[in-house]
């Protein structure tokens, strides 16, 4: 028999061999390798015949149809009840085996579906009284597969419409509804007619049914699926169910894009051939939704304030129910202590980080642990949250234990410079591990994000419009804001270089400088990020660096960021005559937190001598100069003085200015000339 064509185009793909792995291994799950050794009941087909296995994995295409369903129509009788409702009245009736065998020709196909209903209705010949008592006798929480109450929830919670699609009769089908909470517009079903009394005006006898119903003929599905897409414009539409009829309703282009099979009460040979998936209990579908598991590798403050966010977004804050509520974190010493008390056991009864984020709470869903390995291996979002200048090591050790579907999030800020030239940390990541890497950057201190203060970042993607969107229910909420923008180089290069900046203006601030200078410095530095980040990633859009990664960023790091802080403790230090180490000011002030504005100003300095580009970029080498002890603190005052710089017309002609381009100078006034 020649395959349906049942699902349309895929957003995106996934891992056939996960989908296997998360169906055969979900704990109450038994997916059998061969579902043809099952003993169901196999009706439609001769004995003789050798069935064909149903595809009780889906593929790619029809896992992809399912998760990013907007709409899903369900048959009623033997798919959400574990029996046909017809069948069942006719046993409260006496006439059982007469309708049952009507309905298993209606089924299999073997009899027209109106003329199965008009025969089944005549030999029942209830009342209305009849069906008031049989509702009584046998209420909708008595009848209903297991499985199915979880997996409409679910499917409601995520947004997705839900719809009931029967050849059965919506007097029996209505109560059904209700339980489930499915609004009455929301099913489709034959309906009953009834001989009404002239005297009281009530029905009494029962007289067919009405043929208008899309319902009452074969190929009914597909009609009331066609007149479901004509009101809403659903995207992505799934029909599951038991039948012939049910698998008609992809046989058409106004149909379903998917059908997937139901065996859960009875299987239908033809129908298991042909269905590109079939399931036998709805915790396989309910599963397949799939739970995003989250992990975060790095316990420092910025890694708590987040995790702080993503524990309650992952529970309370998951209306739609995407995500399992535990959270897991790779503390990277587990024999760190706090008080004389190991940190992680902190962290895995109290729920807080103390040494690095005091008096906030991490969640009592988050589970710490310094092994690696375990805290990533099943994760589908990794939040990548390490220093800068650990963030390879830590990367490496996670290849080969990531699974293949994952997406990670860096919030980590730097580059690293290779013999080719600069990596970013995402594509660093993307390399390392082969799977898509965003990155999270803004303007917030991991304090002020723990005390719920108004803060906001971007989510800088690449990749698929959805794994972007649900990095932002991850961490959006409505005290920290989260926008998304389809430029990850930007993103990150403008969370990377606002650090060097930082280190400029606590040495200005240092030296006593005020605002004026402190102003001069960040315009400086913001148009020395925008040109860097155009010089090397020419797709970097301008809009960028207006956004809270950008603008937003860099005034939060120049205000009260650790780079700025330290940096302005080193310069006060060197102006008593008495200077300090800016590793030693790193120990004594940070807690055991570490900067990362020395090793991005090491960085960018090796890309602009490897380029040449030194003379373009004055306050980056300066500032970068100063550090390395070949230049005073107080040469920031004066970092122009001997450093061509282009003018705003030839930065926009050429943003990797060279010598040979005949720069112009911009004046700056000495050192000396600077008052107190």
């Amino acid at each position: 028999m020649p395959e349906v064509a049942q699902t349309r185009s895929a957003k995106e793909n996934f891992s056939q061999d996960n989908v296997v792995q998360d169906l055969k291994s979900t704990a109450g799950l038994n997916v059998p390798d061969n579902c043809a050794d099952k003993k169901r009941s196999v009706q439609g087909a001769a004995e003789e015949q050798q069935p064909v296995a149903p595809r009780v994995i889906p593929s790619e295409q029809a896992l992809m149809t399912w998760r990013t369903a907007d709409c899903v129509c369900f048959d009623v009788d033997c798919t959400v009840t574990v029996n046909d409702s017809l069948d069942l009245l006719g046993e409260f009736m006496g006439c059982k085996e007469e309708v049952e065998e009507l309905t298993n020709q209606a089924m299999d196909g073997a009899m027209n579906l109106g003329q199965s209903l008009e025969e089944r209705l005549k030999i029942i010949n209830c009342t209305p009284a009849d069906i008031r008592r049989f509702i009584a006798a046998h209420p909708p929480e008595k009848r209903l597969t297991p499985g199915i109450e979880r997996l409409v929830k679910m499917l409601k919670k995520r947004g997705v419409a839900v719809y009931l699609i029967s050849g059965g009769f919506r007097e029996l089908i209505l109560p059904i509804a209700k339980h489930l909470g499915i609004p009455k517009d929301h099913v489709y079903a034959n309906r009953m007619n009834w001989q009404w009394d002239d005297e009281t005006g009530a029905p009494t006898r029962l007289v067919g049914f009405d043929d208008a119903q899309p319902t009452a003929y074969n190929h009914g599905k597909v009609r009331a699926i066609a007149t479901i897409r004509s009101l809403h414009p659903y995207n992505n539409v799934v029909m599951i169910g038991d039948g012939i009829t049910d698998l008609e309703a992809v046989q058409s282009s106004e149909g379903a894009d998917l059908f997937i099979g139901y065996g859960g009460v009875i299987e239908r040979r033809a129908v298991a051939e042909q269905a590109e998936w079939f399931v036998y209990d709805h915790g396989s579908l309910a599963q397949a939704l799939r739970q995003y598991r989250v992990a975060v590798v790095g316990s420092g403050s910025f890694a708590c304030a987040m995790t702080h966010i993503i524990s309650h977004n992952v529970t309370e804050g998951d209306q739609m129910d995407q995500f399992n509520s535990s959270v897991r974190m790779w503390v990277h010493n587990d024999k760190a202590t706090f008080e004389g008390r190991l940190l992680l056991d902190i962290i895995n009864t109290e729920h807080v980080n103390p040494k690095y984020l005091p008096g906030v709470s991490l969640g009592s869903n988050v589970v710490a642990s310094g092994d690696l390995g375990e805290v990533v291996r099943d994760a589908d979002i990794i939040v990548l949250c390490v220093p800068h200048q650990y963030v390879h090591t830590v990367v490496r050790k996670m290849a080969g234990q990531v699974k293949r579907d994952a997406q990670v999030v860096s919030l980590t800020k730097g580059m690293r410079v290779m013999r080719e030239g600069p990596q970013l940390i995402s594509q660093m990541v993307k390399k390392q591990l082969g799977v898509d890497c965003s990155v999270l950057m803004g303007g917030n201190l991991a304090a002020e994000i723990g005390k719920h203060d108004l803060s906001e970042a971007v989510i800088g993607y690449t990749g698929s419009s959805e794994g972007a969107a649900l990095l932002r229910q991850l961490f959006n909420c409505p005290f920290f804001n989260v926008s998304l923008v389809q430029d990850a180089a930007g993103t990150e290069m403008c969370g990377t270089l606002k650090n060097i900046v930082a280190l400029g203006v606590g040495l200005v601030e240092g030296l006593g400088c005020g605002i004026n200078t402190t102003a001069a410095i960040m315009r400086q530095g913001l148009c020395e990020m925008r040109k860097l980040s155009k010089a090397l990633y020419p797709s970097v859009r301008d809009d960028t660096f207006m956004e809270a990664c950008g603008l937003g960023d860099l005034l939060a790091s120049c205000m009260g960021g650790r780079n700025r802080r330290v940096a302005e403790a080193f310069a006060q230090a060197w102006k008593a005559g008495s200077p300090v180490s800016m590793m030693q000011l790193e120990a004594q002030m940070l807690g055991g937190q570490k900067l990362q504005g020395l090793g991005t100003s090491e960085e960018v300095q090796q890309v602009l001598r490897m380029k040449g580009w030194e003379d373009g970029y004055p306050l980056f080498t300066t500032i970068n100069k100063i550090f390395a002890g070949s230049l005073p603190p107080s040469a920031i005052l004066s970092y122009m003085s001997n450093t061509p710089a282009l003018s705003t017309s030839e930065e926009e002609e050429d943003v990797a200015p060279s010598r040979s381009k005949g720069a112009t100078l911009r004046p700056a006034a000495p050192a000396s000339t600077y008052t107190k």
